[in-house]
């Protein structure tokens, strides 16, 4: 006989869902786990026995059927396997031994119109559906995550005690990350890093756009750390300490402080600093991708994210890259000697790109909340970001300061706190993309940010003409200046423009 003793259930123990298994464990609460491959679930029960202080708590199952069974009515069932069609086969997989009322999570980076219709579906089932962004890798899922769930009120209301207490914890006043936490003795109390987001896809969007903006994150910190080598010959070490410095004021940040480690550390197999031998072609899963385009079709201008995306994949053409290095000319690089005042410009360009890249990234959301009939709190998705994810940073929480004071902002820069910083910092913001551009060194993601930030300052833009064309080859129409919005007209531009020619 098979006793209903498990609090919650997880689907998948590949890293992710090992570590989210003992955090929820670590917590109090008794977690049934099954893996397809059944061997990875013994070997991480034997493991557990060995090494993990509450590895009386996770129970392994080797069937389906008894790990269903195995969990506390209303089943909470949490899956972290692939996204895409293995969450559908996992779900199928599991319909035959679920009844009315019980909850699946699924925690995995899957496309937010895939939750939506799985909810949809599930639904007429009787069965509720949960669709959790999950971000912090596997030390946040070990230790806290920050967790952005979605789906009905009724089924969060059955998940949240466990959602709480697992998740990353920062001070409920400060804002400040809460340190601590090890094996069997979790970090408790201060504000947890896991809200109700809203319905469907909502929380699965949440994560999409924060995945977004960790690739304009990182891409930003590279730009910077490229021109400190290049316009002031500096050695990773060196640039190293720069960021550790960085990591003391506004730009502190998860980020930042793991690039402050990685340019210091030494080759393990050779002389010299490891990020040197490290090929530089990055890879990708595809979220960023998933934002870009979501952002065009919903006409949101984040194209700050897209740099990033783009940057990418230009990253990935090395061998195209080195043909073309000895084929396309550039200028030569004039290195600077006011060490110094550069590297102050630079972290201007970094601070200001940032401010940029996160209004981008609300924006889209705003933009979403709209198309999908949502209705989000900005602040605490800023909160929620606070603590455990990738993109967790101090500045965050003056993000959550500016929705408390003006929850109807439109674009985060007109927030007097961020309208300050990009009046400040744009003088040196603006010096470096100049050095970038006369040096030939690419930096994109500065460039993009520089042009939304104009671009978006402008009360006029270039548009007019732009129209102008479209109503000329495609009678698109137009507005005027000297009539009220919502009138359009069209010219017949030919006969109006072409010159009358003498007989």
């Amino acid at each position: 006989m098979i006793t209903k003793n498990a609090d919650i259930g997880l689907v998948g123990l590949a890293v992710m869902g090992q570590n989210l298994a003992l955090n929820i464990a670590d917590h109090g609460y008794t977690i049934a786990v099954y893996n397809r491959d059944s061997k990875k679930m013994v070997n991480f029960i034997e493991e557990c026995k060995k090494n993990e202080p509450s590895y009386e708590r996770v129970v392994g199952h080797a069937d389906l059927a008894s790990f269903v069974l195995s969990i506390k009515r209303p089943r909470k069932i949490i899956l972290l396997v692939k996204a895409g069609s293995a969450t559908d086969v996992t779900i199928n997989a599991l319909l035959p031994f679920l009844e009315q009322g019980d909850i699946i999570i699924d925690g995995g980076n899957s496309l937010w119109t895939d939750t939506i219709r799985r909810e949809k579906e599930l639904a007429v089932k009787g069965i509720d559906f949960i669709g959790s962004g999950v971000s912090g890798g596997e030390t946040g899922a070990r230790f806290g995550p920050s967790l952005m769930p979605s789906g009905t009120r009724k089924a969060w209301s059955s998940l949240e005690p466990i959602w709480r207490d697992i998740a990353a914890k920062v001070d409920a006043v400060t804002g400040e990350p809460m340190e601590g936490g090890k094996p069997g003795k979790p970090v408790v109390g201060g504000f947890a890093c896991a809200e109700y987001i809203g319905p469907d896809g909502a929380g699965h969007y949440v994560k999409m756009v924060h995945n977004g903006i960790e690739y304009i994150d990182m891409q930003l910190i590279c730009e910077a750390y490229w021109l400190m080598k290049n316009l002031l010959g500096m050695q990773a070490d060196e640039i190293g300490k720069v960021f550790e410095e960085w990591n003391k004021g506004e730009l502190s940040s998860f980020l930042i402080e793991i690039t402050a480690d990685i340019l210091q550390q030494k080759d393990p197999m050779g002389p010299g600093f490891l990020v040197d031998k490290i090929l530089d072609t990055a890879g990708q899963k595809g979220t960023g991708q998933w934002t870009a385009a979501n952002a065009l079709e919903l006409g949101a201008p984040a194209n700050a994210i897209a740099a990033a995306v783009y940057a990418r994949a230009l990253s990935s053409l090395k061998e195209e890259r080195v043909e073309a290095s000895k084929i396309l000319k550039g200028p030569a690089i004039k290195v600077e000697t006011d060490k110094k005042a550069i590297i102050d410009a630079i972290k201007n360009a970094l601070y200001c790109s940032k401010i940029c890249a996160y209004a981008q990234g609300f924006q889209l959301i705003d933009k979403a909340q709209v198309a999908y009939n949502w209705k989000l709190n900005f602040g605490e998705i800023a909160q929620i970001w606070r603590g455990g994810c990738i993109i967790r940073a101090r500045f965050l929480q003056k993000i959550t300061d500016a929705y408390a004071l003006n929850s109807r902002l439109k674009n985060l820069m007109l927030d007097p706190y961020f309208t300050n910083a990009m009046n400040e910092g744009q003088a040196g913001w603006r010096k470096v993309i100049a050095l970038a551009v006369t040096n030939g060194i690419p930096a994109q993601g500065f460039a993009a940010a520089m042009a939304y930030y104009d671009g978006y300052r402008s009360a006029v833009l270039p548009a007019n003409l732009l129209q102008g064309q479209r109503d000329y080859f495609g009678a698109h129409t137009y507005e005027r200046t000297d009539k009220p919005r919502g009138q359009f007209y069209h010219l017949d531009w030919p006969e109006a423009s072409r010159p009358q020619l003498e007989m």
